[in-house]
């Protein structure tokens, strides 16, 4: 007879041996897979040559000199100067400016805004790392 007071044995050893050969499947096929996209990229063109660009560098050292293109400015003077400078210059010419480290930041800020003022908008604060 049947003893209905006993806990049934779970046997999981079957399943275990289909998840294994199902996983030995799927590692064999999985590489073997492939799907291709095909994809339309833009050709270029051949007859343009990529234009040089010309950047302005400018430094400001500690003694409060400016030099652009190692032309020497003074400090008081460099806003008229600059603009005198630039009067041929393209306006989106890009501008580098590389200040000493120990320079006060409303001197650094004195140049930037007169840069700016000048109608150069492409104006980069150049940090060495």
């Amino acid at each position: 007879m049947y003893n209905y007071n006993e806990k049934p044995d779970l046997n999981i050893t079957p399943l275990v041996d289909v998840m294994l050969v199902l996983l030995a499947i799927l590692m064999v096929t999985a590489p073997v897979l492939e799907y291709e996209e095909t994809i339309n990229l833009p050709k270029g063109s051949h007859s343009k040559k990529i234009q040089d660009i010309k950047k302005i560098d400018l430094l400001i050292t500690e003694s409060k000199e400016i030099i652009i293109n190692k032309n020497k400015y003074q400090f008081d003077t460099f806003a008229d100067n600059f603009i005198l400078f630039a009067k041929t210059l393209n306006r989106d010419t890009p501008i580098h400016i590389r200040a000493d480290k120990n320079l006060k930041y409303d001197n650094v800020i004195y140049v930037l805004k007169s840069v700016k003022e000048a109608g150069f908008y492409k104006v980069s604060l150049i940090t060495d790392g």
